[in-house]
Parts: structure tokens; C-alpha cells; sequence
């Protein structure tokens, strides 16, 4: 089965049935509309054609901009032509987005009028650049490609992840590995016959598989812009939306719009899915007094081509109703999914002794686009190693522990303390700096920057921030500043992170001013 195969069999099955409806904005030209199983079928062969006459088997093309209805139509269309999806978060500063793009070597950029304005000198390597108006003219005119892609394996989609090295890594996702996460959360957790799920994530996201996986059981998705709490509200009121995914901070912005106005546009709501970042326990508990849902989490990354294991309502509402500790656990492994603790032999740790969570399944990635290297390193043995540090109790559920990659999860991006480290380090006064993620309850964490000065050196930490906006992205930005005489380290020289995290966890005083 191959990601164009879901569509036309939702569209012979559904042919009239709402596969996805863009919420009205304003600002889209065609926000409002709803496109069906069978139209979505028709559209996607003529995408694909309009890809193969500018493009060969094996070419790239990249989308950016907010969510759209040329995203939905390339996640199916792109690949089967044959090419691969390049996924681009808009969030990126140009010289990050720049550099993905050469990497990549996407021979089309496909994209919003804004984006492409402003990555009009930082994408050299794209022949054809087309803004999502034009592209949708493009495919208008194109006559529908008959004969797709009819290999599994192939490569589908390519998405870019922080990971640790200051450098992202890109992700390789085939028709097989996305389609194998799609049917182990369709199995660990089904789309109801009648749900109408909204997804408020970017498209540029790996979370996106949940709209294969709507689709995968010819369910209507309904498409937001952008997350916004008012408009989430009144999307879910127009629609009768049944159930979402959310990151902890989509979550917190939605409870205040709910406290402010009642929570009559969001009635129809029944379930909540939460993900891509830790929940704190308190806005759970918010959450679980304002709103009527079942919640369920998934613990997952892009490499594994989404969730692969999943906390369910039954064990959410045991948690909320006192058995605490099961909200601190990510889940059990999907169906098909192994999942295990082990030391850097790959050998497994005791029961509740932390190690490195490594994962086996069809849904994990091919590679690393171009890295044998860091491919090697990753996929051993059969296993993938997260790099997260988890354990699991005595009664099989996990827990992660840490990231021992020092990923930062800020809203739902994951954002490489090296990257930011390496930057801030360019300032003539810094001498030594770590970055790492302090607990923030709306964010889930902030960038927080610890920072050891030259000698007879001062370090300014608005000028150390308005510098790092100039080559981040914002939401990699130090929201922190913290200076010190030295940093902890270990007997090896390493600076122990998991110390400055206790401490500046311990004493929110110690973090000074958020910038």
C-alpha cells in the first residue's frame, strides 16, 4: 500500500464523503472550502503530473508556509510522482531554511508569497519557485499522471529534525514507514466511525501522519491556518469536531479562551491527544475540570514516522482520579512496535533503571538524507536509538527519563542546544556556555542560556539575545540568561546539564529576567 492508495480507497468507499475542510480565516483565498474523498483522489493524479513535467523520478520539491491546501495535496500527490517531500517549517530563520534547501537539493520550492519573498536569496538551488496560488493554477492545467508510484519502500516524505548536532538531520520516511505508524495508532488508538478531528499542528510537522490516519479510515479532517485559540474554538463550533492533538501550549491557550468565554464552541469535543512535548500535571488537571474528553498521549519523533507507543484514556482517568504516577508514564508500545531500555551496549537495563530507549518497527525511518555516518550510528542492530533516556516499571509502561540528546522542546519544536550554544559562543565575551530547557508551563520548556564570562569580561544578556535573533529562528532564542563563574562539569570535563536543570528547575529566581 503507498500513501495515494489511502485516498482512493477512502474515495471508493466515501466518494462523497468530506476528506478534508479548510476553516474559514480571512486571509486564505480558499478558506471555507471542503474537498471530498473522490475530488482529493482526482486532485492528487494531477498534482503529481504537474511534478513529473518539471521534475524527474527522484527529484525533490519543497513546501513551506502555513497550512494550506496545496500542503495536503503534495503529501499525497509529491510521492506519487515518484518524488520526495521536503517538508520546510516556516518558523526557521532564511539561513537555517537556506541551508536545508541545499542540502536537500530541491529542484522545486513551492510555497506562500511570504515565504518565498523572504527566501528569495536563500534558495539558489531551487529551478522552479512557485507561490501556492500559482502552483494551484499549475495543477489546474495539468493533465492527471496515470501511472503513480508503485513502490512501498520508496522514499515519501523528508523532514528535517534539530536532533543535537547544530547541523539537522534529515529525516527519510518512506510509503511503508509512515503507512505502519498510521496503522499502529489506528490500532492503539482508532478514529471513532462518526469523529471529525481537527488538526491545529503545522503541516510541516511529522504529527501530520494523523491525517493519513483520519483518512486511512475515511474521516474528515478539518484544517486551521495556523493554531489560534478563538479560531480553534469556532472551527470545532462550525463543524462539530470530535477530537484533536494538541502540545501542552496549544492546550494551556485553548483552557484560558474556555475560562474566558464557557465552553459551548468546544462542546462537540470528546477527545483530546496530546504529544511533541512533556504536559505538565497541572494543566491536565485544568484541563480535565473545564473540558469534558477523554485524553490519550503518544510518545514518538519524526524518525519513527510518528507515535509509537500510547497512553490511553482508561490509564488518564485512573491518573486524574489518584494513581498519579501513571500520568508521569509515556504509554506502552503501539501493536508491532518493540520497544526497549538499554545501556550503550544495547544490552537491557533492569526494571526501573534508566538507559536509552531504542525502538524496532516498520515505521522507523530509512536514514539520515545523505549521512551514512549518523545513519550508522542511529539504526543498529535493527534497533533505532532515540537518544531519549527512559525506563520502564514493573508493569511494562514507560517512562522517559531525559533527552540525552539535549533537545529543548519549546510549543512543539524541537530546538538543539549545540545549535544555539554554538551561536551565542561567537560572542567576543563568552568564554563557556550551556544551553538547556527550563520548565515553562505554557511553553513546556524555554531556552535558557548559562553562560561563563572571559576575564575581565562582562556579558550584557540583551545584547547576547538581540545577537542570536539575528541567525535563529525566534523560538530558539535564549528566553534566559544566566551568567556564572563556572559551569558544572564532570571528571571527564563535560559540563552536567542534568545539574543546571535541577538547579535553575529548583529556583526560578536564579534564571533572572525573561527576555
Amino acid at each position: 500500500m503507498l500513501l495515494h492508495d489511502v485516498v482512493d480507497r477512502a474515495a471508493a468507499a466515501e466518494p462523497d464523503g468530506v476528506a478534508v475542510a479548510f476553516a474559514p480565516d480571512g486571509a486564505g483565498a480558499s478558506a471555507g472550502d471542503t474537498v471530498t474523498f473522490a475530488q482529493l483522489s482526482a486532485r492528487l493524479r494531477r498534482v503529481a503530473g504537474a511534478v513529473a513535467a518539471v521534475t524527474v523520478p527522484g527529484d525533490r520539491v519543497a513546501v513551506i508556509g502555513e497550512n494550506h491546501p496545496v500542503w495536503v495535496e503534495c503529501y499525497y500527490g509529491v510521492p506519487a510522482a515518484g518524488r520526495l517531500l521536503v517538508f520546510l517549517n516556516h518558523r526557521l530563520s532564511a539561513a537555517e531554511l537556506g541551508s536545508i534547501l541545499e542540502r536537500s537539493g530541491a529542484s522545486v520550492l513551492i510555497g506562500s508569497a511570504d515565504q518565498l519573498e523572504r527566501l528569495a536569496r536563500q534558495a539558489p538551488g531551487a529551478a522552479v519557485r512557485v507561490s501556492f496560488a500559482e502552483w494551484s493554477d499549475r495543477v489546474d492545467a495539468s493533465p492527471p499522471l496515470t501511472s503513480l508510484a508503485s513502490d512501498p519502500a520508496a522514499a515519501a516524505w523528508l523532514l528535517f529534525t534539530s536532533g543535537t548536532t547544530a547541523q539537522p538531520k534529515g529525516a527519510v520516511l518512506t510509503h511503508d514507514s509512515i503507512l505502519a505508524a498510521v496503522r499502529v495508532t489506528a490500532a492503539a488508538r482508532p478514529a471513532a466511525p462518526d469523529d471529525i478531528y481537527l488538526f491545529a499542528f503545522p503541516l510541516c510537522h511529522v504529527a501530520g501522519y494523523n491525517l493519513v490516519h483520519h483518512h486511512f479510515r475515511a474521516r474528515p479532517v478539518v484544517l486551521v491556518p495556523r493554531f489560534e485559540a478563538e479560531a480553534f474554538a469556532a472551527a470545532t463550533e462550525r463543524y462539530g469536531v470530535t477530537s484533536t492533538s494538541l502540545a501542552a501550549t496549544m492546550l494551556s491557550a485553548l483552557l484560558d479562551h474556555v475560562e474566558a468565554t464557557g465552553t459551548a464552541s468546544v462542546g462537540s469535543l470528546r477527545s483530546v491527544a496530546y504529544g511533541a512535548a512533556p504536559m505538565p500535571l497541572a494543566v491536565l488537571r485544568r484541563a480535565a475540570r473545564l473540558l469534558t474528553v477523554d485524553f490519550a498521549q503518544g510518545y514518538g519523533m519524526t524518525e519513527l514516522s510518528g507515535n509509537a507507543a500510547f497512553l490511553g484514556p482508561d490509564e488518564h482517568r485512573r491518573g486524574l482520579a489518584g494513581d498519579t504516577w501513571l500520568l508521569g508514564a509515556a504509554g506502552k508500545p503501539g501493536p508491532g512496535v518493540s520497544i526497549r531500555v538499554v545501556d550503550d551496549n544495547l544490552t537491557d537495563t533492569p526494571i526501573g533503571e534508566p538507559g536509552e530507549i531504542v525502538v524496532r518497527g516498520e515505521q522507523v525511518m530509512a536514514g539520515y538524507w545523505h549521512d551514512p555516518v549518523m545513519t550508522a550510528e542511529a539504526l543498529q542492530d535493527g534497533w533505532f536509538r532515540t537518544g531519549d533516556v527512559g525506563r520502564f516499571d514493573a508493569g511494562g509502561w514507560l517512562y522517559v527519563v531525559d533527552r540525552k540528546k539535549d533537545v529543548i522542546v519549546s510549543g512543539g519544536e524541537n530546538i538543539s542546544s549545540r545549535q544555539v550554544e554554538e551561536v551565542l559562543h561567537q560572542h567576543p565575551a563568552v568564554k563557556e556556555v550551556a544551553v538547556v530547557g527550563v520548565p515553562d508551563l505554557r511553553w513546556g520548556e524555554n531556552v535558557c542560556a548559562v553562560v561563563v564570562p572571559w576575564p575581565g569580561q562582562t556579558v550584557d544578556g540583551d545584547e547576547l539575545v538581540r545577537g542570536a535573533r539575528e541567525v535563529l529562528a525566534g523560538f530558539k532564542v535564549p528566553r534566559h540568561v544566566v551568567v556564572v563563574e563556572e559551569l558544572p562539569k564532570n571528571a571527564a570535563g563535560k559540563v552536567v546539564k542534568a545539574d543546571l536543570r535541577a538547579w535553575l528547575a529548583s529556583d526560578p529566581a536564579a534564571r533572572g529576567p525573561r527576555r
